[in-house]
């Protein structure tokens, strides 16, 4: 059997959000430092990366006030989320070649939709103002986004995936996931899903640690991987 009559390996392609779609970290984990060192808690930037990669900052809310030893204010978690939403507002872009690369995913006959762990108003902002929720949109206005919102349990377990699995019609070993942060690559094997890591910003050795076989740090190099 030649490549070209191969038959696909996948039937559904399933990007994380922050990191993969959009280059948000970087903005997101600035603000949420300064946060923290606001509250009194002395961490550096590095640190609360570290802490927070991947991870839902209302998911850390005990963790946070363990680290402070005392309880957050009852406002903190949506002051959180203005502060965060006007920095992304304002600084946002999409992941470099991101959007030929899901165009070229798409026209080989692969859907495509989006799981994130972050919260569904996070997720569809910063696709609307990077100009990308339309890939995650069919011809009957359905938006293939699903995320934190819609589950019980956030990444590292694997509800969200097994979520946009079951919604897509596609059994989860049939799924390719791109992944760039190890919460996030334990919830996708976690699934029984493929991980592809994406690496341009995080440890490409901690995500094989955590259960990737194949990472890149291009998106240009992501059609072929899959196909």
């Amino acid at each position: 059997m030649t490549a070209a009559n191969q038959p696909a390996r996948f039937d559904c392609v399933i990007f994380d959000c922050d990191g993969v779609l959009v280059d948000s970290e970087p903005i997101v984990h600035r603000v949420l430092n300064r946060v923290l060192n606001e509250l009194g808690i002395e961490i550096t930037l590095e640190e609360s990366t570290r802490w927070f990669l991947g991870k839902a900052v209302r998911d850390e809310l005990g963790n946070i006030e363990a680290r402070l030893g005392k309880p957050l204010s009852r406002n903190f978690l949506s002051e959180w989320f203005v502060r965060r939403d006007a920095a992304l507002i304002e600084e946002l872009e999409a992941v470099p070649h991101i959007r030929p690369t899901i165009e070229a995913i798409k026209a080989s006959g692969l859907p495509v939709c989006v799981a994130s762990g972050a919260d569904r108003i996070k997720v569809k902002l910063q696709l609307g103002h990077t100009a990308l929720i339309d890939l995650f949109t069919d011809g009957d206005a359905r938006e293939h986004i699903f995320t934190a919102t819609e589950v019980e349990h956030s990444k590292p377990a694997p509800d969200v995936y097994l979520l946009a699995a079951r919604t897509m019609g596609v059994d989860p070993s049939r799924c390719a996931v791109v992944e760039d942060s190890p919460t996030g690559v334990t919830a996708g094997v976690a699934a029984g899903m493929t991980v592809f890591g994406y690496a341009a910003r995080t440890n490409a050795d901690e995500l094989r640690a955590a259960g990737v076989k194949t990472v890149f740090t291009d998106m240009r190099d992501l059609p072929e991987l899959i196909g």
